[in-house]
């Protein structure tokens, strides 16, 4: 089968695109034919040589990528839950060795989803590791509830675009910051109110927040804890919490913490459900084939990307 093999770290011209062995699977595992594949900033990053390069760098041949939505085509001896041409999707084996950039994939059942039917492979592929990372935030470690104030930066991306969603579902007032041109997006998501990160102090705007949503890091995280009240809570999630950060958080009353997403088959059955009932929509802003990966890495390496971007086969 064919699969985008990275050799060395660098950029988009190391992902080379090989012949290589179909992927073996365990009694608890599935094999899967591939239809589409989201492309996360982890993915940029790993490519590069930071992200999950220090976790993976040993393997040959190491293949990136953890989002994926496909057509199971056989199954182990032990999978009940799947059987043979059933439509999954799933973020796999994340933080671990995905595999994901190839045209088969071995997965974990109690990783994946079946694929809601009027969703697409391309929409389902990209409601895996982002949204995901938006439910495991707003449900498992925030708590989100009725009434409380959430704010979300960047909330025209990935991440950020599902967690306006979920978090209105769960009756949340929601503020998502973005640029300019992505306002109209972001209140269509269900945002309640708008800041333009580019003309506007958003610390200045908000300052009483039960949870702040933090998708950029940096000193967006010093500045994050000026928005939120005692009792309140701030997640980061692109990068590391400095114990600067964390002792100014605690000194303040506030919970403020890193959390890395994690392939979990319970929380991808809740994503299916949301996405079913249509309260969640994954928005695809642009689709590439599978021989321009590079192309979908060098957009996503843009940070500009509006939703997600997807490989199809």
């Amino acid at each position: 089968m064919k699969a985008f093999v990275l050799e060395t770290p660098g950029s988009v011209e190391n992902l080379v695109i090989s012949d290589i062995d179909m992927p073996k699977f365990g009694e608890n595992e599935v094999l899967i034919q591939v239809k589409a594949i989201s492309i996360n900033p982890v993915d940029v990053k790993t490519r590069q040589g930071k992200g999950m390069y220090g976790r993976l760098k040993e393997i040959s041949p190491l293949i990136l990528g953890w989002d994926i939505s496909g057509v199971v085509v056989e199954t182990g001896s032990a999978v009940t839950e799947f059987l043979v041409g059933d439509e999954v999707f799933g973020m796999v084996n994340f933080p671990g060795h995905g595999q994901a950039y190839a045209e088969y994939i071995a997965a974990p059942a109690s990783q994946l989803s079946i694929k809601p039917a009027d969703i697409s492979h391309e929409e389902a592929a990209a409601a895996t590791l982002a949204a995901l990372t938006a439910i495991q935030a707003l449900t498992t470690h925030a708590n989100v509830k009725p009434g409380q104030k959430v704010l979300i930066h960047s909330a025209a991306g990935g991440v950020g675009h599902f967690a306006v969603q979920m978090a209105k579902h769960l009756g949340a007032y929601v503020i998502g910051t973005s640029s300019a041109a992505n306002k109209d997006f972001v209140l269509s998501l269900g945002a309640d109110e708008h800041i333009d990160y580019q003309t506007q102090k958003f610390e200045e705007v908000v300052k009483d927040a039960d949870f702040v949503l933090d998708t950029i890091g940096g000193d967006n995280m010093d500045r994050s804890l000026e928005t939120i009240k005692p009792g309140g809570m701030l997640i980061t999630i692109p990068s590391g919490m400095a114990e600067s950060i964390t002792e100014k958080a605690q000194a303040k009353g506030i919970n403020g913490f890193f959390f890395l997403v994690s392939s979990n088959g319970d929380d991808m059955k809740s994503v299916a459900d949301l996405l079913s009932k249509g309260i969640v929509k994954a928005h695809v802003s642009q689709t590439f084939p599978f021989e321009e990966m590079g192309n979908a890495h060098l957009q996503v390496e843009t940070g500009k990307t509006k939703g997600k971007v997807v490989v199809t086969l």
